[in-house]
């Protein structure tokens, strides 16, 4: 590597964005953990700069356009120009379809898709500068349809669009776009899941692990490889791809 990456994730104070952002640390880039609560966001960069890794928690609403601006702007100021960005800030407000509130449907699109939209068109002027840059966007096997997210699963099959739409338009300044669908992994946001549905999540996990051909759920460290290897050098003829990560194939 000729010279240190400068990494932002996204909702990278814990679950995925946070083994995430451990991992492209551990890879030996430099990494911007921003997500909407300063205190989240900084206890994690702590976290990593304990092990020796350089990092910044930076608060940031990915749905505002001007604090997104003012967070990819600190990031450089502090960091470096960021070429590495990984869209993974989500929330979840499901309801089956004829109850959900517009205002959740809303919600849940401004985060996923503007966020990402934002969070890309903030970062790619710095990626298009060095000549190299790599955009992971978090989608979800919720993509193909989930009972009761049709918010989620509208918005995360969105982002598999941007994802290649984004491919085709920066891949002439040496920036490639992907995406990763996730599986079942193992986070706060599917304990929550559990816990509103009033069932055990050890239990949840169990039933899960029975329904995957490889026999168990994944961990955030399954999506963390899938990221590695997407921001790595070796990566730079792949893009505009959609991989599911989810111990078995998906239709």
């Amino acid at each position: 590597m000729a010279h240190q990456r400068v990494a932002i994730v996204t909702g990278g104070a814990r679950g995925i964005g946070a083994g995430i952002a451990r991992r492209l640390s551990d890879d030996g880039m430099k990494v911007a953990i921003l997500d909407l609560v300063a205190v989240d966001a900084e206890k994690a960069a702590a976290e990593i700069a304990e092990v020796g890794g350089e990092t910044l928690g930076v608060e940031v609403d990915v749905s505002d356009a001007e604090q997104v601006t003012a967070a990819v702007d600190a990031v450089a100021d502090a960091l470096g120009a960021p070429t590495v960005l990984i869209n993974n800030a989500g929330i979840t407000r499901d309801n089956l379809l004829h109850k959900m509130p517009a205002s959740d449907w809303d919600l849940v699109m401004n985060v996923h898709l503007r966020g990402a939209f934002l969070m890309t068109q903030a970062t790619q002027k710095h990626m298009i500068e060095a000549g190299w840059g790599r955009v992971v966007n978090m989608s979800s096997m919720s993509a193909l349809g989930n009972r009761g997210q049709a918010n989620y699963a509208a918005a995360k099959a969105g982002l598999q669009g941007f994802t290649k739409t984004a491919a085709i338009e920066l891949g002439r300044f040496g920036v490639t776009v992907n995406s990763i669908a996730p599986g079942f992994i193992v986070t706060d946001m599917t304990a929550a899941t559990a816990e509103r549905m009033g069932v055990d999540f050890r239990e949840m996990q169990r039933a899960a692990a029975k329904q995957i051909p490889v026999g168990r759920v994944g961990q955030p460290a399954d999506i963390a490889h899938a990221a590695s290897f997407f921001c790595s050098d070796a990566a730079g003829f792949v893009s505009g791809q959609v991989l599911y990560v989810s111990g078995g194939p998906n239709t």
